[in-house]
This record gives C-alpha cells, sequence and structure tokens, in this order.
C-alpha cells in the first residue's frame, strides 16, 4: 500500500511539473479566439482588441474566429468541444447564460462544459424613445402604460434577449402592460426607435448613447443599480421606484473543461496586465460602454450560475420561447 501511495504521488508530482512547464511555454503556437457572433456589436470588437495586446505581449498570434448562430450557441458549441488544450477560447455575451433555458436542446452543458477564465465587465441597458415622442421621464411612461395598457411598445434584440427578459421584470414590478416589438438586431430596432415605430427602444448603453449624443433619442432609464458613467444624467430604475433592480449586460471569457488551470492562470495573468492599459480601458469604457470587472476565475463561475438560475427562471415562468 505504501508503495502504492508513492508511486501514485509521483504520478501527480510529474503531472504537475508537466502542466507548469506547459503554462510556462504557453503559448508556442496561434492562439483562437473564437466570438459567437457576426463581426459589429461588442462582443467582437472586444476579442480583437485584447487579440493584439496579447499578440504584442506574448509574441504568439491570438486569432480572432467568427462562428456565429443561435444566439452564441453555435460558436460556443464549438469551443465546448474543442481539444482543451490552451490553444481555444470563446468570448461571451450575457446570452450565455440565457440558453440553456431558452434552448434546452443544446449539445453542450453552459455550467459543466466551460472553464472560467474572466467576467471581464458589465453594463446596464438602456431604456429610450424617439425625441419626437411625448415620454420626457420613467413617470410618464408608467402614467401612458397605466391609463392605456398594451399601447406602449418597446423593442429589442429578440425573444429570450437580455433586454426582453429584463422588461418582463421591470413589468411585473412596476405592474404594467406593455408590448414587445422583437428585431432580428439592434440596428434595425434602433432605426425603428429613432423613427418613432416603437414607443422605446432597449439595448445596452453603448448602442444607444451615440443616438442620445446626436438627440435623434432620448434616455428614459438605465437599467443598472447604479447610474452609468457614459449616461451619468440618466437615473437607474432602482431610483426610481424599483428599489434593488439590476439587469447587467456582460462579457466573458471562457476555456473548455479540462483546460490546465496552470495555462488558464498565466492567460488570466496577462489579460489582467492587458486590461490594465489606459488605451484598452478606455475603449471599453468609452467606446462599448463597460464597467470593467476583470474577475478571478472562481468568481465568473459564481457570476454565470447566478446569472442562469435568474433568467432561466423569468423564461420558465413566463413561457418565452426563441424567434
Amino acid at each position: 500500500m505504501t508503495r502504492f501511495v508513492a508511486a501514485l504521488l509521483s504520478v501527480f508530482a510529474t503531472v504537475g511539473a508537466a502542466s507548469s512547464a506547459l503554462a510556462q511555454d504557453w503559448p508556442t503556437k496561434p492562439v483562437s479566439f473564437v466570438v459567437p457572433f457576426p463581426p459589429g456589436g461588442s462582443v467582437d470588437p472586444l476579442a480583437r482588441l485584447v487579440s493584439v495586446k496579447l499578440t504584442d505581449a506574448l509574441k504568439q498570434q491570438f486569432i480572432v474566429e467568427n462562428k456565429p448562430g443561435a444566439s452564441g450557441a453555435i460558436g460556443t458549441a464549438f469551443v465546448a468541444k474543442a481539444k482543451p488544450d490552451g490553444y481555444t477560447f470563446v468570448f461571451v455575451f450575457d446570452t450565455h447564460a440565457v440558453n440553456p433555458s431558452l434552448n434546452p436542446a443544446m449539445q453542450f452543458d453552459t455550467a459543466r462544459d466551460f472553464a472560467p477564465v474572466m467576467l471581464v465587465g458589465t453594463a446596464p441597458m438602456a431604456i429610450a424613445t424617439a425625441a419626437s415622442k411625448p415620454y420626457q421621464n420613467w413617470g410618464d411612461v408608467i402614467k401612458a402604460a397605466k391609463a392605456k395598457p398594451d399601447s406602449i411598445s418597446f423593442g429589442t434584440i429578440g425573444n429570450g434577449s437580455l433586454g426582453h427578459l429584463t422588461m418582463i421584470l421591470v413589468q411585473q414590478a412596476a405592474g404594467l402592460k406593455l408590448v414587445h416589438v422583437p428585431y432580428k438586431g439592434g440596428g434595425p430596432m434602433t432605426t425603428d426607435a429613432i423613427g418613432g415605430q416603437i414607443e422605446l427602444g432597449v439595448a445596452s448603453v453603448a448602442a444607444i448613447s451615440p443616438h442620445v449624443k446626436s438627440g435623434k433619442l432620448r434616455p428614459i432609464a438605465v437599467t443598472g443599480q447604479k447610474r452609468s458613467h457614459t449616461m451619468p444624467d440618466v437615473p437607474a430604475l432602482a431610483e426610481l421606484g424599483l428599489p434593488g433592480f439590476n439587469a447587467l449586460a456582460w462579457w466573458g471569457i471562457f476555456a473548455p473543461t479540462g483546460t490546465p488551470k496552470p495555462v488558464i492562470d498565466k492567460f488570466h495573468a496577462e489579460l489582467v496586465k492587458a486590461l490594465g492599459q489606459a488605451d484598452l480601458r478606455k475603449t471599453l469604457t468609452e467606446t462599448l460602454g463597460m464597467d470593467l470587472v476583470v474577475s478571478s476565475p472562481e468568481a465568473q463561475q459564481k457570476f454565470l450560475v447566478d446569472e442562469m438560475a435568474r433568467w432561466g427562471k423569468v423564461v420558465k415562468d413566463n413561457g418565452i420561447k426563441p424567434d
């Protein structure tokens, strides 16, 4: 028995030494950053900005591959099945936590088939209306909606999107009945919001902010527990009769489960350095509207599980189906 234990400990020591050596040498070939969305949006530029920084720092190529479809599920499925050798990672958006309940036929387990790396950042969404509309504030929206239920429409990027689920919670908390208008993307939705075809548009602060600055949209509220640094004059719903309300878009990075921990630790450390650089921080906070979190892997996993539970309940309780 003693010899067996000694042999087992020797094996563990050998494996540990090999993993440490792997991490020290990593990367020795190009690294793939899978983005499960098309170019544009917010996930793609995040991955590309980070890839440039890491390519410079580690003298090895970090290549962005777009694998869009099914609200991010196609690209993440590819990564779930990829070899866990530290050369494939996925950059995800908040849909990552909603997809399991919205699409139970997915061929992977969101909580188990990915090793967490980092929650990069979060951002509230903005609720806005066309400058030509009469709503000057959230109180005006509530008054109009209660006077005539099902008369106020709101647009989002689709059924089951975080904007849609957030507005379901808002209606339930405020006692409102609004009409959801799903779109295939933020571009068409924003165009119709500006044109007045819908009463309200719900999207990330990064998507709404340029149109607020141009005077085409009027911001009504943001969905975080506190105001956004991108729109500091716009009140949060938590200030407007919904105490504690908090619904955030988010961006994270995962690896296939089984990726060596020393590699993830080294990758995480390099990400911290990259995200600490002033030029990248400025772009992510000012252009993409993020509140940078730069979490530990453990904190990211807890955040993911909590988000899955919260939004999964909303999907189930309200019978939400994908577009």
